[in-house]
Order: C-alpha cells, then structure tokens, then sequence
C-alpha cells in the first residue's frame, strides 16, 4: 500500500499545545501522508472560541468539551477515537499531545491494526511518553513577537510643519480666522444639546457553553420552548454531544441560561431578549 492510499486520522489535544504546534504538526501530517480524512481537536470551549480561526483556516473540526472536570477532554478524545478507528478503519492515527495519559488509548488502537504516531511540543514531552508510539516527534513552539509600530522622528514632523507654515500665504490665515470666529458664533447662539436619557442596560450575553449550543441549534434563539430532541440532533451533527451522551444531563449542567421542561421534553433558552 502506498503512502498516499493510507487513511490517515489526525486527532489534536488543543488544550495541551499552542496553536503554532497544532499548524505544524498538520503541515507535517500532510507532507508525510498527503492527505489527512478526518481532522478534529478537542478542546474547552474558551479555547475553541479563541481558535477558531486557525481551525477554520487549517479545516479541522473542533470537538468543544462541555464538562469541567479532570482530564474531561483527554477522555472525550479516547472515547471519540474507538469509535472512529472502529467507523472509519485509519491506517495511521496521529496524536497531537504532550500528555503521557494516552498510553492505554494508544496499545488499543495498536491492537485495532493502526499505526499510531505522536507529535508533541518540545519542552513539554517526557521520555515516558516518546516511547508508547510507534513514531514520535517533538515541534517546537515559536513564538512570534508582534513588529514595532512605525513612527515618524520628532525633527522631520517639526521641519515639515515649519515649511508648511512658511509657504502658507497671509490670506489663506485670515479666512481661516474668519471662519473660525463665523463657527464660534454658530456655536453661541445654537441651544444646548439636552442630555439623552440612559440607555437600558445591555442585555446579558451568553455564556461561551451557550453560545456554542445557540450556533448549533439556531431555533433556541428565540426564546420559545423547542422540543429537546431536536436540539440533541443538532448538537450531536455540530459535534457538542457524544453519540451516546445525554441531553438532558447536559442541560442540567446549564440551569442558568436553559429551561428544561419534561412531558414533552422540551428546552429554552432564559437568555433571549424580551419581545
């Protein structure tokens, strides 16, 4: 089998390494394997909002981890690569992590006929964890400073405005004055502005779990009641659900922003502006 006939799986723990590591090591997988089927990171929300450009840019589909407890993501991203290496049958699986926690992931899929190689970011990377994959390889992250802004020297700004003023003539000064008292008056005799009444305070915006949820299932916008499972539907095809996770467990996680009202099971979100 050629390199190029492989089914290649790229499986990222953004929560572990920077984005500059994440654009390499998929440039890498590219200029190794050609291709790249299925492409995913896992990560929080905040970090999937702060990325999403680069994973946007770079076709990778960001898995958002809901739950905050201790090494959620890296289990989301175990459990979600059984499932595939079962679905889609890869050839070669590589994990883009620093974190020595994938040992076990990494003997199953072994067993499961994968390749599985590693890239992790250099620094971060113990001994332990090069030598659980079949290949590993550590990328440096780089880090780019920002360039200077441009400024124009304090002399050249002087000396420009001193030949502009000395190749002013004396006429254009005194319709300049004219004006400037001609506005003056304008400006006297017109009423004061009266002062605009406060604005209402801004309504509440959601929180970045909402927000994630609110792009999947666009019809809670509007703050109606919409049944739960179409919106465990859409949250599943946008990737925030495991196929065999709950919704209802989801949104009782969310009480402060959703309403979850049963026989029928339906949800709202409490957020929306009043009509």
């Amino acid at each position: 089998m050629t390199v190029s006939s492989l089914r290649v799986m790229l499986l990222i723990d953004a929560d572990n390494v920077s984005a500059d590591v994440i654009e390499q090591a998929v440039q890498r997988t590219m200029d190794e394997y050609g291709a790249i089927h299925v492409r995913r990171a896992y990560c929080n929300a905040e970090m999937a909002v702060n990325r999403q450009a680069l994973f946007k840019r770079l076709s990778v589909r960001p898995m958002v981890n809901l739950s905050a407890g201790k090494n959620s993501t890296d289990i989301a991203l175990s459990v979600d690569a059984i499932d595939l290496a079962i679905a889609e049958r890869p050839d070669v699986v590589v994990l883009v992590s620093s974190d020595s926690d994938f040992a076990p992931l990494v003997i199953r899929l072994r067993e499961k006929g994968c390749r599985v190689c590693g890239i992790g970011q250099q620094g971060k990377t113990g001994e332990e964890t090069v030598g659980i994959y079949d290949a590993f390889t550590d990328i440096a992250h780089n880090a780019v400073a920002k360039p200077a802004a441009r400024t124009v020297p304090a002399k050249k700004t002087a000396a420009a405005k001193t030949t502009r003023a000395k190749a002013a003539p004396a006429a254009k000064k005194t319709a300049t004055k004219t004006a400037a008292r001609k506005t003056a008056a304008k400006s006297a005799s017109r009423p004061e502005p009266k002062p605009e009444p406060q604005q209402q305070a801004q309504q509440p915006q959601p929180s970045e779990a909402a927000e994630f949820i609110l792009q999947a299932a666009p019809a809670l916008r509007s703050g109606k009641d919409v049944p739960l499972n179409d919106v465990a539907k859409a949250l599943r095809t946008a990737g925030l659900l495991g196929k065999n996770s709950s919704s209802l467990k989801l949104f009782e996680k969310l009480t402060a922003e959703f309403a979850l009202m049963q026989h029928p099971d339906r949800i709202r979100w409490t957020g929306a502006p009043a009509p």
